[in-house]
């Protein structure tokens, strides 16, 4: 049950306002505001802290590690496609009581969708526009200064990476599947989380240029310098929650056709996850999720470490969903190379987008709270969250500090003093600082989290003169994982890493070390390493689904890490001598695994002579699926498309096209099928790999999507469109259908609306009163409040639900009630009038009593005649 209160934000005066400039001023009023505070565990205080007059429609938010609230306001929500509605709004409570005294307009930025404060340095994650033409140009990775500590940006910002998303799209459908949040882990490097829009020639600070098809997570320097993917495979991720050990979590959903299903997933460098076109039927090749939650929209995420929170809520991720108005705990255990989980409701908050916490233990969590699709200047809000009993501890200056102490916060309980210890130590003297970390890295009395900090934090200052120290420290096993990663984690310096302590590494007891020595042999790009990477065993789970079965994508399978992560290396290598050799050994099943993704001449005509070599026939039978494999390859990508919000998950390829060596692959398949008793293998090998071989015969028509383009006039009058389309789909569908109000209020009748909904104050009140509801929404407002009916439940017109005397039960709105009775209606529109002393209990429930698809059958032209019918109500 939400808990109403009023924020002193709104209800009093602000200490300081803003001038049209973003400068402060002195108090300045500001009309009160109620705000629902969320459900919360008792153990926590949650107060509002910023109302829609200060952020509006916030899509993210960061916090300095002093206390400032850095927030990105997007007034024009995930799908509108207008400039110059976004900003970074900066929040100051000066005397630390929960309130806000001070604000200023940080810097005026289009669609913030990341932000990560550093000292002086605030980065910011968002789209750009062109002043000339209004069209959003890209999406760009960028630092701003405030050097004065203003809270004033000093100027224009500086970009890290440009063109991080796929520009076409943005201008058609807004930033909806686009590039989110951003995250600094303990390494030094800047975690992007990348939705399935992917991009084209995004561009680092140094020239280099990066493409990806889909979503997954790219990092970079903090100087815009060394862009790499990190994974790859995710649909819509939309932040990442890293540990202190660099573990990292991303929570996402499928969104195959079959629902928008929540997959939880831990991030292991090099991996692959395999959305669209592998997570459902080729599920071997993937690493898959931890578990899969059902529906939901996953947001924001943290990983809490801060020794001020109670151990119940602490080293936990912290993960936000937006659809299911919940910030989740999930309770994560290690499993070999990687964990199982428990997920756990936290604190309910109504569309909450996400979720930092600054160095005192301070939590902020943002809401849209109904600010739609498109956004909304008098909705949403930022709340703070406390442990009971919490105090206000004053954030170190860290400039005044000195090296020694740096070295002291580094072995910190805080993992943001921590982090910003370690970037402060990155200014100082290297040969000073450098010594300092390596105390801390090899101390054996500190915490393992202590220690790994002083790790990467010494690889950062050393660089290359700090291999020989690095390779030393790999022969202490309890940090022996953390001086792998931090040896192969800069491609500048891998140059001169010796091999041989990860190959002693791969042979390690920990799975743990071991996936971070195959990781890192793939890194070090040293051919002499495949040998070592072929030897990794394959276990017994290594095994493709079933014809047209759906495989086991969110099942943990930690045994199938390390192999996972080797052939990997192995295709990073291009070892492809190396595997061929390898099909006539024990180590044929991974040879052959990382031959499929190897589409070059010599694998090709490797594998054709192989196979004419071989005499074992389930051998000959792997080669020859291997073939099958490479006889297409996924078309380069160049931005042009996108695969639309349902895309087609048969794979293996989206976008397949035939190369060079498939003339010469198709020849050897062909002389094989007409050879073959079994030719129904070569049928299931057709519909399966997609061959499209006419000779073979197919068993299921191939369907293949070009592209997601769509003719909205050819489907606009297609019944059961809007139950068949994603919302989001819908809401870009019924901006550009006008409508009938007229074939509306016949809609509104016959959909059952009038069972709940009354449209005249004549008429007997039922549910939410429909006759204003233009003057108080817009289209986009009414239409998602039809779609999602859970996602902002009107104010007293929660579902209600009565245990009463006598065993009775009764379900539905509060529509009277008085000292002696309460009068309730039902979805059916019976009336109840029920005895004070007859209730035994009564409790608000979390969803609305209106259906979710009331809507599914119709059109997008009946749907956009309904909506513009209610919005006419004024």
């Amino acid at each position: 049950m939400f808990k109403i209160s009023i924020s002193f934000l709104s209800a009093f005066l602000l200490t300081f306002g803003m001038n049209n400039n973003g400068g402060l001023l002195k108090k300045q009023e500001v009309t009160p505001t109620v705000v629902a505070l969320p459900d919360y565990p008792a153990e926590l205080q949650v107060t509002n802290f910023s109302g829609p007059e200060l952020t509006p429609s916030p899509a993210c938010l960061a916090v300095a590690p002093t206390g400032e609230v850095f927030v990105g306001v997007d007034k024009q929500g995930s799908l509108g496609k207008k400039p110059n509605l976004g900003s970074i709004v900066r929040l100051v409570d000066t005397d630390n009581d929960g309130n806000v005294d001070q604000h200023t307009t940080f810097a005026q930025v289009d669609n913030p969708r990341g932000i990560f404060v550093l000292g002086a340095q605030v980065f910011v994650l968002h789209a750009v526009f062109s002043p000339e033409t209004g069209k959003a140009t890209g999406m760009n990775l960028v630092v701003f200064d405030d050097r004065n500590g203003d809270g004033v940006a000093d100027g224009p910002s500086k970009p890290l990476i440009e063109n991080i998303s796929n520009t076409a799209f943005i201008q058609q459908r807004g930033v909806d599947h686009a590039t989110n949040g951003i995250r600094m882990g303990i390494d030094g490097w800047i975690y992007i989380a990348v939705g399935d829009f992917g991009f084209h020639n995004a561009v680092d600070r140094s020239g280099k240029k990066l493409t990806m098809l889909g979503g997954g997570i790219v990092r970079v320097r903090p100087d815009g310098t060394e862009m790499e993917i990190y994974s790859h495979g995710m649909r819509n991720i939309y932040d990442v929650a890293i540990d202190p050990y660099m573990n990292i979590f991303t929570r996402d959903n499928t969104n195959d056709g079959g629902g928008w299903n929540i997959r939880f997933s831990h991030q292991i460098q090099s991996a692959e996850y395999g959305y669209p076109v592998l997570f459902k039927h080729f599920t071997d090749e993937i690493i898959p999720a931890l578990v899969d939650v059902g529906g939901g929209s996953g947001t924001g995420s943290l990983f809490m470490d801060e020794p001020t929170w109670p151990q119940k809520y602490n080293q936990v991720p912290m993960m936000a969903d937006w659809g299911r108005n919940q910030l989740y705990i999930h309770r994560v255990t290690p499993d070999k190379a990687s964990f199982t989980q428990k997920e756990e409701e936290f604190i309910r908050l109504p569309q909450i987008t996400d979720v930092d916490v600054d160095g005192s233990g301070r939590m902020y969590l943002a809401a849209w709270n109904g600010a739609s699709y498109v956004g909304n200047p008098s909705k949403g809000y930022v709340v703070r969250v406390v442990p009971q009993n919490w105090t206000y501890t004053a954030f170190p200056n860290l400039k005044k500090a000195s090296v020694k102490k740096l070295a002291v916060m580094l072995a910190s309980q805080s993992a943001v003093l921590r982090l910003h210890a370690s970037q402060e130590l990155l200014t100082r003297p290297a040969k000073q600082a450098a010594k300092a970390a390596w105390q801390v890295a090899t101390n054996q009395k500190l915490s393992l989290a202590s220690r790994v900090a002083g790790i990467f934090t010494y690889a950062q200052i050393a660089q290359a003169n700090g291999i020989d120290n690095l390779v030393k420290l790999t022969q202490d096993a309890s940090v022996r994982e953390f001086a792998f990663r931090a040896l192969a984690d800069r491609k500048p310096f891998v140059g001169n890493v010796p091999l041989a302590p990860f190959l002693e590494g791969v042979k390690d007891p920990s799975e743990r070390v071991q996936v971070a020595a195959l990781v890192g042999l793939g890194r070090l790009e040293k051919q002499e390493a495949a040998s070592a990477l072929l030897q990794v065993a394959v276990p017994a789970t290594f095994a493709a689904p079933g014809k047209d079965v759906e495989g086991p994508h969110a099942t943990p399978n930690a045994d199938i890490v390390p192999a996972h992560v080797a052939a990997r290396s192995l295709v990073k290598l291009n070892a492809v001598d190396a595997c061929l050799q390898a099909i006539n050994s024990p180590n044929a099943t991974l040879a052959l695994w990382a031959l499929r993704y190897m589409h070059t001449p010599e694998a090709a005509n490797g594998l054709i002579k192989a196979y004419q070599q071989a005499k074992e026939p389930t051998l000959k039978n792997q080669i020859l699926v291997t073939l099958a494999r490479l006889y297409k390859q996924e078309a380069p990508y160049d931005a042009s498309w996108w695969w639309s919000t349902r895309p087609d998950t048969h794979g293996p390829y989206y976008k397949a096209i035939e190369w060079e060596a498939s003339p010469a692959i198709r020849t050897l398949l062909i002389s094989e099928w007409q050879q073959a008793s079994n030719k129904p293998f070569f049928t299931d090998l057709n519909s399966r790999l997609r061959l499209e071989i006419p000779e073979f015969g197919v068993e299921t028509p191939v369907a293949v999507q070009e592209d997601n383009k769509v003719d909205l006039e050819k489907i606009r009058s297609k019944k059961g469109q809007v139950g068949a389309a994603s919302i989001e789909d819908v809401m870009l569908a019924i901006a550009k259908i006008p409508g009938d109000a007229a074939l509306g209020k016949t809609l509104f009748i016959q959909q059952g609306c009038v069972a709940c909904h009354s449209l005249s104050k004549n008429e007997p009140m039922k549910g939410p009163f429909m006759g204003q509801i233009g003057s108080i929404m817009n289209r986009e407002q009414i239409a998602e409040s039809i779609l999602k009916p859970n996602a902002s439940i009107s104010q007293g017109f929660s579902t209600v639900l009565i245990t009463a005397k006598g065993n009775k039960s009764y379900t539905g709105f509060v529509t009277e009630e008085s000292s002696s009775r309460v009068v309730l209606r039902d979805i059916a529109g019976q009336v109840y009038t029920i005895r004070k002393t007859d209730i035994m209990s009564r409790k608000e429930m979390e969803t609305s009593m209106m259906p979710t698809g009331l809507a599914n059958a119709l059109s997008y032209d009946e749907f956009a005649s309904l909506i513009t019918f209610l919005s006419q109500q004024k």
